[in-house]
């Protein structure tokens, strides 16, 4: 069990470390006072442009892949491995724990971001082979619709959808796919009022269908 607290406490200081507000604090600007006030990647994209939201992105990814794909597996000094806890439990714990993080960071106020870059570092970690379903599925929905979070929350809903089919038996993974799902949903419902009200932001660049509709007008 101590490994067990040690590692998961560790994932969530992890996931507590957001790439928009670290690289917003070099820069000196607080990306949660600008645009939508989100801390994630699209925020930065449209307040601090390209670069910015790459190193953002490539940051968030990065501590969910190591929080789920390395941290489990790592022998830590007066901690070692615990034979009794199962591995797939462990990994699912700490991923878990990042995403939280990433949502609720500690060292910022617990205000953080909506999950979704942390988790493609946590499917890239735990289920390569279902990451490109994950982004396919998001860049249908994206480019249908226009809508960056819509797509978000599909493309999350699908992990579970594809793990039930693809591996039924892997209980751990699928309960946190189906944890996540319900999350993701949560932490966008701004998005869901929003696209309600008809006040959500497209991303129009990769709004294909609404182009082809200018283009036929």
């Amino acid at each position: 069990m101590l490994e067990l607290a040690v590692k998961t406490l560790i994932a969530y200081l992890l996931g507590s470390l957001m790439g928009a507000l670290i690289l917003g604090a070099m820069r000196g600007v607080d990306i949660r006072q600008q645009g939508s006030g989100n801390a994630g990647g699209t925020n930065a994209l449209r307040t601090q442009g390209k670069v910015f939201a790459l190193g953002v992105v490539v940051i968030d990814i990065g501590k969910g892949w190591f929080a789920a794909g390395l941290l489990p597996a790592l022998a830590l000094p007066g901690i070692g491995i615990d034979p009794m806890l199962g591995r797939d439990w462990l990994a699912v714990s700490c991923a878990a724990a990042a995403t939280l993080g990433h949502v609720y960071p500690v060292w910022w106020e617990f205000r953080g971001g909506k999950g979704a870059a942390p988790l493609i570092g946590i499917v890239l970690g735990l289920a390569p082979s279902f990451l490109p379903a994950v982004l396919v599925v998001w860049l249908v929905v994206v480019m249908a619709t226009g809508f960056v979070g819509l797509g978000t929350m599909l493309a999350v809903a699908a992990l579970p959808v594809a793990l039930a089919w693809k591996a039924p038996g892997d209980t751990a993974l699928l309960s946190f796919a189906l944890l996540m799902a319900g999350f993701v949903v949560y932490t966008h419902r701004s998005n869901i009022v929003r696209m309600i009200s008809g006040n959500e932001n497209r991303a129009r660049r990769l709004w294909l269908l609404g182009r082809m509709k200018a283009h036929r007008e």
